[in-house]
């Protein structure tokens, strides 16, 4: 048995010890992980799309409008 199988069989038993109420905790964390690498390779299902107005930040060149907002200069 490899460290791998032998992992996943200590989860299982784990998880059959716990009371029926929290298995739905164990399947939303496990959920998150997958979900986190799946975002991490860049192909989660049913990702956002980004926000437009990124791609336009920079479109306009105005200077500091935050200059002298608090009355100093």
């Amino acid at each position: 048995m490899t460290e791998t199988e032998a992992l996943k069989n200590r989860i299982a038993q784990e998880i059959g010890n716990l009371p029926p109420e929290k298995l739905g905790d164990v399947l939303n964390f496990v959920s998150k992980l997958t979900g986190e690498e799946k975002q991490s390779n860049g192909k989660r299902a049913g990702a956002p799309e980004p926000d437009p107005i990124l791609k336009f930040i920079g479109g306009v060149s105005h200077g500091s409008l935050a200059h002298e907002i608090d009355g100093t200069a």
